[in-house]
C-alpha cells in the first residue's frame, strides 16, 4: 500500500476509470491520503503518452482489468469487499450491465459508499443523454450569466461543471458517506450530477436575486462585469489589469492610484448605475496610458484590489503564488499543489500517474488474492500486469 499521509490515511477507494470530474475527485482523495485503486481498462487512460503527464491520475495505484470478462468483474467485486468507497463514472445503467451496479456492490459490502458521477444525474429525461460541462451549465442558467452586456455567453473553461460542481462535490459526498458508514455500518449511493453541483455554486446569486440585487441581463451586475469597479481593463502594452474594489474604502484607493480623485467623471459615479458606462470608459482610458507592469507597480502597495492578469507561465513566478507553493513541479510536470492545507495531517503528491496495471499484483495481494489466483488471472488476461 502507499505510504500513509494526510487526513484520509487508511481510507480505501476504488475508482473505475473515467475522464474529467471522476479522476479529479479521485486525485483530491489521493492527495488527502486515501489509498485510491484505479481500475483501468487495458491500455489505460494514458495510452499513447507518458502517464506521468496525466496529472488528474496522480497518487493512485492501478490495476488493469478486462471488464468484458466475468473473471474481471469478479476481481473488482472482490476488491470492493475491502473498500470504503467506489467511484463510478459511467452513464446510468452501464455499471449495472457490467455487473458492477450499486445493488451488487452493496450486497458484497453493505458499508460501501457508492458514488455515481454523471452530468445529468441518475434520473430525469436527459439521464442517458450525452453532454459536457458547457451543456450542463447552459441548461441550469449559469452560462447565461457569464459574458459582457450585448455579447454572447462565454464558457468559463470547464471549471464550473466538471471540477467545481462535479469532482469537488464527488470528493465531499464520498467523505460524508464514509463518516456516516463508520458511525452506522450503513453504506449508501451518492448521486453526484454536474448539473446539480454547478447549480449549487450559484447559491449567492440566488440570494442576491431574492433581495433584488441581481438583474437578469448579462453584464449589468456588480459581479458579472457590469460595474466599472469589477472587471478587466486593457493596458498600453496589450496586457490586462483586474480590478475588484467592491468596498468603498478599497474603491477610494483605486481612484487614488489612477490619479482620478478630482476627476468630474469619477466623482459621485460609483453608486450611480446610470453613470457606470461613462465611469468605465474613463477607467479604460487611464489604464490604457501605462503598461500592465507599470500599473502593477502602482497598486503593489495599495488595498485597491487591482492586480495584473498573468498567464499560467507568469503565475509560477508571482511572489504570493511562489511563496505558498501553489504550483509545484513534481516528476518533471508542473501542476497545482494539494489544497487546502492541513496543519496536523498535510496532504501530499506521493506518486505520478501510474501506467495501467502497474500495481496489479500488489493490489490483488493486498485485497486477499493468493498467488495461484493472481497467476491464473494474469494468465487468462482478465487482469493485466503493467
Amino acid at each position: 500500500m502507499s505510504d500513509a499521509h494526510g487526513p484520509l490515511a487508511g481510507v480505501k477507494v476504488v475508482e473505475l476509470q473515467g475522464v474529467g470530474p471522476g479522476p479529479f475527485g479521485g486525485m483530491l482523495l489521493a492527495d488527502y491520503g486515501a489509498d485510491v485503486v484505479r481500475i483501468d481498462r487495458p491500455g489505460g487512460s494514458s495510452a499513447g503518452r507518458d502517464p506521468v503527464s496525466d496529472v488528474l491520475a496522480r497518487g493512485r495505484r492501478s490495476v488493469a482489468v478486462d471488464l468484458k470478462r466475468p473473471e474481471g468483474v469478479e476481481v473488482v467485486l472482490r476488491i470492493v469487499e475491502g473498500a470504503d468507497a467506489l467511484i463510478e463514472p459511467f452513464r446510468p445503467g452501464v455499471a449495472e450491465r457490467l455487473g458492477l451496479g450499486p445493488d451488487t456492490c452493496l450486497e458484497r459490502n453493505p458499508r460501501l459508499v457508492y458514488c455515481r458521477m454523471t452530468g445529468w444525474g441518475q434520473d430525469g429525461p436527459y439521464r442517458e443523454k450525452a453532454g459536457h460541462d458547457i451543456n450542463y451549465i447552459s441548461l441550469n442558467g449559469i452560462l447565461h450569466m457569464i459574458g459582457t452586456k450585448g455579447g454572447p455567453p462565454v464558457p468559463p473553461l470547464n471549471l464550473v461543471g466538471d471540477f467545481g460542481g462535479g469532482g469537488m462535490l464527488l470528493a465531499l459526498g464520498l467523505v460524508c458517506g464514509i463518516v456516516h458508514a463508520r458511525a452506522t455500518g450503513e453504506g449508501q449511493v451518492v448521486d453526484v450530477a454536474m448539473q446539480d453541483g454547478s447549480a449549487l455554486l450559484t447559491a449567492m446569486i440566488h440570494q442576491m436575486r431574492a433581495f433584488g440585487g441581481w438583474a437578469p441581463e448579462r453584464g449589468t451586475n456588480v459581479l458579472d462585469g457590469g460595474a466599472p469597479y469589477y472587471g478587466v481593463y486593457e493596458t498600453s502594452d496589450g496586457g490586462y489589469m483586474s480590478v475588484g474594489p467592491i468596498e468603498p474604502q478599497f474603491y477610494k484607493e483605486l481612484v487614488e492610484g489612477l490619479g482620478l480623485v478630482d476627476d468630474p467623471v469619477v466623482q459621485g459615479a460609483r453608486d450611480d448605475r446610470e453613470r457606470w458606462p461613462a465611469l468605465h470608459d474613463r477607467f479604460a482610458e487611464v489604464f490604457r496610458s501605462r503598461t500592465r507592469d507599470e500599473w502593477a507597480a502602482v497598486f503593489a502597495g495599495k488595498d485597491a484590489c487591482a492586480t495584473p492578469v498573468l498567464s499560467l507561465d507568469e503565475a509560477m513566478h508571482e511572489p504570493q503564488v511562489a511563496e505558498r507553493g501553489t504550483y509545484v513541479e513534481e516528476f518533471g510536470v508542473v501542476q497545482p499543489a494539494p489544497a487546502p492545507r492541513f496543519s496536523a495531517t498535510p496532504a501530499a503528491i506521493t506518486t505520478p500517474a501510474p501506467a495501467a496495471g502497474k500495481h496489479s499484483r500488489a493490489v490483488l495481494a493486498d485485497f486477499g488474492f493468493d498467488d495461484m489466483e493472481i497467476a491464473s488471472l494474469l494468465g487468462s488476461g482478465a487482469v493485466l500486469d503493467g
